[in-house]
């Protein structure tokens, strides 16, 4: 038997079925149409950005990370909430506009940004994060031509990372950001080009549960903006500091201590070198905003055993959930958090795996997961299902196509 991953507080059960968002999840199925589906719950997101403000000084500002979900509705509902967007693509720059998102609320990073992207950014007014300098100078003349001061910020790789992150940005080589040796004369020169200076984003890792290794790196942070400022002579009047909260997806994964990572924080902005003195700081967030609020629905359309093993097999599948199939960066394949719908919080009876519905071994959902006894019919529910799941899989893959998406 493998162990599930542990399900986030804030559900509920109505009659020992699984409850998202005030309704039950068959209730749920039925709105849609059918499954699979995602389901977003509002409600957790609000609990979610609101515990952080209370943690985290004032004088912090939350932006939104949309490439970890950027579904329309979502999207609309977070502006609300947070202070801010990056996005990582002129697809996303333009889900932003759409969704209502002002110019000056947006702040674009990437490697590999088309002219065209950079045209439409500097155009619109939003906040580049610039790359190397080739995509300075590339930015750089298109404000010529289009007569604008393009609003541009470096992003930095920094020689540190963050410690016993899932993803590591920073440290080494990587396509990220600009050296950080070769940060200040690029500063200088964007800077005595006539540009609209906003500062540094400095992003070393993502996915940390670790106060400790968060805190660090945000003391890194600092210290790094702080001496390339002085280097470059240039002030820093917005430091993006990354992110790197990380949400618990399997056994034995703990919560991240926010209000630890929070202290720590404050003690530091009560202590700015006079470089920092006047900059405006933020954090960039995805799926610590919004991955714990999200639940995958798939319906079991056929129980079957083999050579001992019992296999519950669903409508859903990689397709949708890549990172719960363990196929999405992930070394050493763990079970996500799962539950029958219709008994949750039920009692294990037997050890199943669940598969997806796709012709290749590596569709599975969970693997030799002790569950409620399942049959045709039932929902399976996966969570942590609200960040890099429908966006982030390859939902035309044998042509199975999307699944259905709803906030509630």
């Amino acid at each position: 038997m493998k162990p599930l991953g542990p399900i986030p507080g804030g559900f509920d059960a109505k009659d020992g079925e699984l409850v998202i968002g005030g309704k039950t999840a068959s209730q749920l199925v039925r709105e849609a149409g059918e499954t699979p589906l995602f389901v977003y719950s509002r409600d957790l997101i609000e609990r979610r950005v609101a515990d952080l403000r209370a943690a985290m000084p004032e004088r912090l500002a939350i932006h939104y990370a949309m490439k970890a979900n950027p579904y329309r509705p979502l999207l609309e509902f977070v502006a609300d909430l947070v202070d801010g967007l990056d996005v990582a693509s002129g697809g996303e720059l333009a889900q932003a506009r759409e969704a209502g998102y002002l110019p000056r609320e947006i702040s674009f990073a990437g490697p590999g940004k088309r002219d065209a992207e950079l045209r439409e950014a500097v155009r619109s007014g939003v906040t580049l994060n610039l790359e190397s300098a080739n995509e300075a100078d590339r930015a750089l003349e298109i404000g010529r031509q289009l007569r604008v001061a393009p609003r541009l910020a470096i992003r930095v790789n920094p020689a540190f990372e963050l410690r016993g992150s899932g993803m590591k940005m920073g440290g080494g080589a990587k396509p990220f950001g600009v050296d950080e040796n070769k940060v200040p004369e690029l500063a200088r020169r964007i800077v005595d080009a006539g540009a609209d200076w906003r500062g540094f984003h400095i992003y070393s890792g993502s996915q940390a549960l670790d106060a400790g290794a968060v805190i660090e790196m945000q003391a890194n942070t600092l210290e790094l903006a702080a001496r390339l400022a002085g280097e470059a002579g240039v002030s820093v009047p917005h430091l993006n500091m990354g992110g790197g909260f990380g949400i618990p997806y399997f056994d034995r994964d703990a919560p991240l201590d926010i209000r630890a990572v929070g202290a720590a924080l404050a003690d530091r902005f009560a202590a700015l070198p006079a470089v920092l003195a006047g900059t405006r700081f933020a954090i960039e967030l995805g799926r610590y905003l919004v991955g714990e609020a999200g639940v995958y629905l798939t319906r079991i359309v056929d129980r079957k055993e083999s050579h001992g093993t019992t296999f519950l097999v669903t409508d859903g599948g990689l397709h949708h959930q890549l990172a719960a199939s363990g196929n999405f960066g992930t070394v050493v394949r763990r079970n996500y958090p799962v539950a029958i719908a219709r008994c949750f919080g039920a009692q294990g009876e037997e050890e199943a795996t669940i598969v997806g519905c796709l012709c290749t071994p590596l569709d599975r959902l969970a693997d030799q997961a002790r569950l409620p006894r399942a049959e045709v019919g039932d929902i399976v529910a996966v969570f942590c299902a609200g960040a890099y799941g429908a966006s982030a899989s390859p939902a035309t893959f044998l042509g199975q196509g999307p699944a259905r998406e709803m906030s509630v």
